[in-house]
């Protein structure tokens, strides 16, 4: 599958770029790795919502953006596609949540270098930054559905899988609170399914055994 490639033209400050792009991967949880000798951003893990991927660049006021997933087998993954769309959906969502960020109007004024964007001096300029509020607030709905849910294994784990992806994206938002809450409901819900799988399989064979 094609990788998610967007060339955006933004004509805006190299240091407003970073200092944007650099506070959306640490909000989500990027850091520094390679995908198979490519230098990239990496984020996400290999048991809930898969490995995401992205690499960067700015140059003539162009924005360079390339993404995409660890599929199976160690196969590249773009974000389109029936195949894994579960986990592939929101991080296409938060990419382009982030480029809409990246071509906010900045206000006429001065002091736009990395000092003022960083907040070190008093002469700040107010920028909108990317926040995953809506995330957070879906991995605690997904965390009270893998709850509810306890009771049928797939769909309970499920649930707890899509929360458990968004409480990540989530946790550098205005509601972290939230995404810690549905994390915990999520992992919470999953160990109570999985014991009760398990006694339903140990209660059917001491039945089967009276039997047999």
């Amino acid at each position: 599958m094609a990788r998610y490639i967007q060339s955006v033209v933004l004509d805006k400050p190299a240091d407003f770029v970073s200092f944007i792009m650099n506070d959306y991967l640490q909000k989500n949880g990027f850091a520094m790795s390679d995908w198979k000798g490519e230098p990239a951003y990496k984020a996400g893990d290999a048991m809930m919502e898969g490995y995401k991927f992205l690499k960067w660049s700015y140059m003539n006021g162009v924005l360079h953006l390339e993404a995409w997933m660890k599929g199976s087998f160690g196969r590249e993954w773009g974000l389109d596609g029936f195949v894994g769309c579960l986990q592939k959906k929101p991080y296409k969502n938060n990419l382009d949540q982030l480029i809409a960020v990246l071509q906010q109007p900045l206000p006429p004024q001065g002091g736009m270098g990395a000092q003022g964007f960083q907040g070190q001096t008093p002469n700040v300029v107010p920028v909108h930054t990317v926040d995953n509020s809506i995330q957070a607030t879906w991995a605690l709905a997904f965390g009270i559905m893998a709850m509810a849910l306890c009771w049928s294994p797939l769909l309970c784990i499920i649930c707890g899988c899509l929360g458990f992806s968004r409480a990540r994206m989530g946790a550098g938002s205005r509601k972290s609170g939230q995404a810690t809450a549905g994390k915990v409901l999520c992992i919470v819900a999953m160990c109570i399914t999985l014991v009760l799988f398990v006694m339903n399989i140990v209660t059917s064979m001491a039945t089967l055994n009276r039997y047999f």
